[in-house]
C-alpha cells in the first residue's frame, strides 16, 4: 500500500472511531443530561405521558401524584395540598420545568420507560424503570397550621427536628397553586405568577437571604461564652448611644433609651432586653474571627447539604477585621450579615441540641413501584458549634428573653420555650421581623425561624416581638400538642 493511500484509510479509521465514541457519549453517557436539558422541546411533548410517582409526608398525607387521564394515555400530576406545599415540594411542568423536590428527585420521581439505549442498557442489567415514590419529613398538619399563621404577610417559617435536622414544616409566602402550571394555559399564569409584585414564585425560606437582625445576637453571645470574654452576669457600661470606633456614626436601642439604668448593665439583662448598644461593643471586643469561627460553625459561609442548592448565609469576616465601626453594625445582625430562615432555624436548634449542628434534610425514605424501601435518609452532622455548657447556659437566656423580655408574645402555657426575637432593617420604610427558638426547653423536639419580610418600621407593631413571636408561639403549642 503506497503512503496516500495508507494515510487515508489511517485518516477515515480515526474519523469512524471518533464517530463512534460520539454517538456513544451522546446517546449513551450523556443521554439523560441531554434529555432534560430546557433547551430540549421533545421532554415537553413527552411528558405529559409519564408517569411520576407519589410525594408523601411522614403522616400519610400525599402532597403530589399522578393519575391516569380517563380520555387519554397520559397522566396528570396532582398536588392535592395546593398552596401549603408549593415551594417545599415544587411542580413538574412539561412548559415551565420543575422546582423543589420534584426537581432534586426528577430522575428517581419519572418513569424511565422512555426506549432510549441507556434505558434499554438499565433494563438489560435488570432494572426497574418504573416510578420510584418519596416519603418527606414534613408534617402536614404543622405545614397547614404554619401557612395559616403567616396569613396575609409576606415571610416564611422553617421548623426543624433538632435532633435530626428533619425539616418539619417549610412555609413561604405568598404561596400560589402549582397545578396553574400544569395546564395549557401553564405559560400564561406563569407570566403572570412572574409579575406580581408580591414574588409568589419566590421560596423565601431556603432561596432568599436576609439581614438577621437581632436574632444573630445569639451566635454573639455563644462567641462570648464559649470563648470566656462574658457571661450572663458580665457587666458592661449602659450608654444611651455607642459611638463606632473610627467614625461619626453611632448605634442606639430600640426607642432611643440606655438598656437598663444607664450606668451598668449585664449581659443577660441585654440580651433578654436585645441591647444593640452593648452587643455592637461586645461585638468589637470579641473580633470578626471569634464570631466568624461560631458563625462558620453553625453554617455561615459554608455550603449547606441540602436537597437543592441554597445560598450560603453570610458573616464577611474578612470584610470586618480591622473595621471596628462595621463590626459594630455586624454583630447586631446588620449591615452585610444575611441568613435564609432556614439557617436561623438551625442557629436554634443547635442550641437545643447541646451545640451540635444538624444537616437539614426534607427526604426521609425511598420507595420502589411495589412500596418497597430503597433508601433512607442518614442522620449527618456539620459539626460542633458551641461547648455543650455554653448551648445550656445560652438555653436559659433565651428562656428569659420569652418569660420576662422582647419575646413575651412567644410563650406557650404549661410549655418552655427559649427564643431570640429581632428586627432588622429592610428596604426603604420597611423593617424584617424574626423569632427563633426551641421547645420544649428541657427536651426539645422543634426549632424554628419565623421570618416576616417588608412590615411598616413604624411603631411596636413592627418588631419581630409583636409580629413574629406570636406566631412562633401558636406553631409550638401546636406542635406540643399534636405530640401529647
Amino acid at each position: 500500500m503506497n503512503g496516500p493511500i495508507r494515510r487515508l484509510a489511517v485518516g477515515m479509521l480515526v474519523s469512524m472511531g471518533a464517530l463512534l465514541l460520539a454517538v456513544t457519549w451522546f446517546q449513551v453517557v450523556r443521554a439523560d443530561d441531554l434529555k432534560t436539558d430546557p433547551l430540549n422541546p421533545r421532554p415537553a411533548l413527552t411528558e405529559r405521558g409519564k408517569e411520576r410517582g407519589l410525594i408523601v409526608t411522614t403522616d400519610g398525607t400525599v402532597v403530589a401524584r399522578s393519575v391516569e387521564d380517563p380520555d387519554s394515555r397520559d397522566f396528570i400530576r396532582e398536588y392535592p395540598e395546593s398552596e401549603a406545599f408549593a415551594h417545599s415540594v415544587g411542580y413538574s411542568s412539561f412548559l415551565v420545568g420543575d422546582t423543589g423536590l420534584e426537581a432534586a428527585y426528577s430522575s428517581e420521581l419519572r418513569s424511565r420507560r422512555d426506549l432510549t439505549i441507556s434505558d434499554i442498557v438499565a433494563v438489560i442489567l435488570g432494572r426497574d424503570l418504573r416510578p420510584r415514590s418519596l416519603e418527606i419529613t414534613i408534617d402536614s398538619e404543622l405545614q397547614r397550621a404554619a401557612l395559616e399563621a403567616l396569613g396575609d404577610n409576606r415571610g416564611a417559617v422553617v421548623a426543624l427536628d433538632p435532633r435530626t435536622g428533619a425539616v418539619l414544616a417549610a412555609v413561604s409566602t405568598p404561596s400560589f397553586d402549582p397545578t396553574l402550571l400544569l395546564g395549557d394555559d401553564a405559560a400564561q399564569q406563569w407570566e403572570t405568577l412572574l409579575t406580581d409584585q408580591s414574588r409568589p414564585l419566590i421560596d423565601r425560606a431556603t432561596k432568599e437571604i436576609y439581614a438577621p437582625g437581632s436574632s444573630f445576637k445569639t451566635v454573639v453571645a455563644a462567641t462570648a461564652i464559649d470563648t470566656g470574654l462574658a457571661g450572663p452576669g458580665t457587666t458592661f457600661d449602659d450608654p444611651a448611644e455607642f459611638g463606632l470606633p473610627g467614625s461619626t456614626a453611632s448605634i442606639s436601642n430600640f426607642g432611643g433609651r440606655p438598656c437598663n439604668d444607664g450606668v451598668s448593665v449585664t449581659l443577660l439583662e441585654a440580651f433578654v432586653r436585645s441591647c444593640n448598644t452593648i452587643f455592637a461593643d461586645l461585638s468589637i471586643q470579641l473580633g470578626a474571627v471569634d464570631i466568624g469561627i461560631t458563625a462558620e460553625a453553625l453554617g455561615f459561609n459554608v455550603e449547606i447539604d441540602f436537597e437543592w442548592p441554597i445560598p450560603q448565609a453570610v458573616w464577611p469576616t474578612d470584610d470586618l477585621v480591622g473595621d471596628d465601626a462595621a463590626l459594630g453594625q455586624s454583630g447586631i445582625g446588620e449591615r452585610n450579615v444575611r441568613a435564609t430562615p432556614l439557617h436561623m432555624a438551625m442557629v436554634a436548634a443547635a442550641v437545643a441540641n447541646n451545640g451540635i449542628v444538624a444537616n437539614p434534610y426534607m427526604v426521609q425514605r425511598i420507595f420502589d413501584a411495589d412500596g418497597q424501601e430503597v433508601e433512607a435518609a442518614g442522620v449527618s452532622e456539620l459539626g460542633l458549634a458551641m461547648a455543650p455548657e455554653t448551648a445550656s447556659v445560652l438555653a436559659q437566656m433565651m428562656e428569659r428573653v420569652v418569660t420576662e423580655g422582647t419575646g413575651r408574645l412567644a410563650a406557650v402555657p404549661g410549655v418552655r420555650v427559649a427564643g431570640k426575637t429581632g428586627t432588622a432593617t429592610g428596604q426603604g420604610d420597611f423593617s424584617n421581623p424574626w423569632f427563633i427558638g426551641f421547645a420544649p426547653v428541657e427536651s426539645p423536639t422543634i426549632a424554628l425561624a419565623v421570618f416576616i419580610e417588608g412590615s411598616p418600621s413604624s411603631g411596636e407593631s413592627a418588631t419581630g416581638g409583636s409580629l413574629a413571636a406570636p406566631i412562633a408561639s401558636g406553631l409550638i403549642e401546636f406542635w406540643i400538642g399534636s405530640q401529647s
